[in-house]
């Protein structure tokens, strides 16, 4: 039946054929369904939407929504992590062959339309990000790390942006959640219209910037003032990918930030204990999130407090009960100080 079902519907949890959402639905609406009425539709058991009610072989019962949703939000995670990761490799390896190749002494002027260009110093980077906005006729896509937007860093490329918007070029910027508290950033969407539209996460990678999905633009070193310029469609295809499932995870900055579903506990320390969990540092994590490390350490001793952990090792273990380490769904509730977990 596994093989049948493969056949005929080739999706995923993410995708319900029809015959199947039927199905579903019906059994999230009843508590259960009968397995003859499922037989159509073997996806459901493959996909683990549904399984065999233990009191009753006959029926079988559905799987909840939201733990639908975890499942699939977390292989998303995981995907773009391991995307995040490759890229991180590729930046490296890159900037290392560009440091041979400066000791050698054959960093020549490159030859037009090379696949992968070294741009070495702020006038050279934004002479070839000027070329390329003069070039793009159709889709500019960001990625802007750290923090609050500098009211120094949105004039920079206004020019570059206003000139997009004269000639219809659309624009997609993904931010950290944190930028949304910048005035300065609201007032440079403000000023764009509907030619650029925003989302935020909770963290994203380096710096990006693609035009026409031709020409990839990114860091070399720390402190920016070494970029590469990408045009080797491999490459530049492979950063799309990733800038799309980026897309799609983050959330408009027009819609509030989901609620964690935990008395007491802010999206922004939701994020801060996943990562906690996964063992970093507090700078590692302010980094990350875009934030100062005195904010960092003030929101895990909120965290600390709300999770009754007298210390860091209580916290983690707190962080693994109550689910805010993406492991589970919440399952605990949040104790009170010096109160026994509830299960």
């Amino acid at each position: 039946m596994a093989g049948h079902g493969a056949k005929e519907h080739p999706h995923g949890a993410d995708r319900l054929c029809e015959a199947g959402d039927r199905v579903y639905s019906r059994a999230v609406r009843r508590g259960r369904v009968a397995r003859t009425d499922a037989e159509p539709v073997p996806c459901l058991l493959e996909l683990a939407l549904l399984h065999p009610d233990p009191d009753d072989m006959e029926w079988l019962v559905p799987t909840s929504p939201q733990e639908v949703m975890t499942r699939l939000l977390r292989g998303v995670y995981d995907e773009v992590s391991e995307s995040q990761r490759r890229m991180g490799s590729a930046v490296a390896a890159f900037e290392w062959y560009a440091g041979l190749g400066r000791q050698l002494n054959t960093l020549a002027a490159p030859a037009e339309g090379s696949a992968i260009r070294v741009l070495d110093g702020l006038s050279r980077i934004q002479a070839a990000m000027d070329e390329a906005t003069e070039a793009c006729t159709t889709e500019v896509l960001t990625v802007q790390p750290g923090g609050i937007r500098r009211e120094a860093e949105l004039t920079e490329g206004l020019h570059r942006a206003l000139e997009l918007r004269g000639r219809g070029v659309r624009m997609r910027d993904l931010y950290t959640h944190v930028a949304r508290h910048g005035q300065g950033l609201l007032n440079y969407l403000e000023l764009m219209g509907d030619a650029v539209e925003a989302r935020t996460l909770d963290e994203v990678i380096d710096r990006l910037i693609l035009f026409d999905r031709t020409v990839a633009f990114i860091p070399a070193n720390s402190d920016r003032t070494l970029a590469l310029e990408l045009r080797h469609p491999a490459l530049v295809e492979y950063l799309v990918t990733v800038f799309e499932r980026l897309w799609r995870l983050a959330i408009p900055l027009t819609a509030p930030l989901p609620d964690t579903g935990i008395e007491g506990i802010s999206h922004r320390e939701q994020s801060i204990a996943a990562l906690l969990a996964e063992g970093h540092q507090d700078a590692v994590i302010a980094e990350r999130l875009g934030i100062s490390v005195r904010t960092c350490r003030a929101h895990i001793a909120r965290l600390s407090e709300t999770l009754g952990a007298a210390s860091r090792t209580q916290l983690g273990v707190r962080i693994a009960q109550v689910g805010l380490d993406g492991s589970r769904s919440g399952a605990l509730t949040v104790p009170d100080q010096g109160s026994p977990t509830v299960l």
